[in-house]
């Protein structure tokens, strides 16, 4: 299990033209090491693509918003116990199982 920002979290965006904002986790890029160097997160960094009509009825061109990769240094998890964002460290659940828990309130994340 990667104990990292991972697809469904909650996050905080800490820079940015959408600071502040507190939205869902769509997708994660990985380098070749297999460690999260960006994340999609729903609406945030809106950029406008020009997209090409692929046939004559299938699908129409034009313009299209779409959310854009932001670096992961760039947002912060969100505690679900108190809605603040957060570090977070490794733990233990009862299970034996390794889980992400939040260093203000020490609840799993």
């Amino acid at each position: 299990m990667s104990l990292q920002i991972k697809k469904g979290d909650r996050v905080r965006v800490r820079t940015g033209r959408d600071k502040g904002r507190v939205e869902r986790v769509l997708g994660v890029r990985r380098d070749t090491s297999g460690r999260v160097v960006k994340v999609l997160v729903e609406h945030v960094s809106m950029v406008r693509r020009h997209k090409r009509a692929a046939g004559r009825q299938q699908q129409q061109g034009g313009i299209q918003e779409q959310e854009a990769y932001i670096d992961v240094s760039n947002v912060m998890l969100v505690d679900p116990k108190n809605s603040q964002s957060t570090r977070f460290g490794v733990g233990q659940s009862p299970d034996g199982k390794k889980v992400r828990i939040s260093r203000k309130s020490g609840s799993p994340v």
